[in-house]
């Protein structure tokens, strides 16, 4: 009778046969694309409003952005204070602003991408993937 360790040794000294699928790319569905696209802006949007909150709670616990208030007040002489312009309200918009238009250009570079390519792959005839079982 043979041990476990001798079929393992068996079996990992049999080669497997692995079998290789060449396929090329000829079209990339334009609204998948979108939908693609549309799904990843949505996720960075969401990290931009929570790192932009993040850095702000940071820069408000170690008051910075005071130290940098009393900076400017000594070199503009009192007139322009930065704490009025930075509170919480203010940052938050700004970032979801930004959010809003990252999220509209993401989503049309991602429509113009597959435009492209489909266009492109009349020239250069695809992109060649290949796969294998092991």
């Amino acid at each position: 009778m043979s041990s476990v360790a001798d079929k393992l040794a068996k079996k990992s000294s049999s080669k497997t046969s692995a079998k290789q699928v060449r396929l090329r790319l000829v079209y990339v569905d334009f609204w998948s694309a979108v939908k693609l696209s549309f799904l990843t802006a949505v996720a960075f949007a969401i990290v931009t409003i929570v790192a932009t909150f993040l850095v702000f709670l940071v820069l408000q616990s170690t008051n910075l952005i005071g130290q940098v208030d009393e900076l400017l007040g000594a070199v503009t002489g009192g007139e322009f204070q930065l704490a009025a312009f930075l509170n919480l309200p203010q940052v938050m918009a700004f970032a979801a602003v930004v959010a809003i238009l990252n999220l509209i250009v993401i989503t049309v570079l991602g429509a113009v991408v597959a435009g492209i390519y489909n266009l492109m792959v009349k020239v250069t005839g695809g992109l060649l993937v290949g796969f294998t079982s092991n």
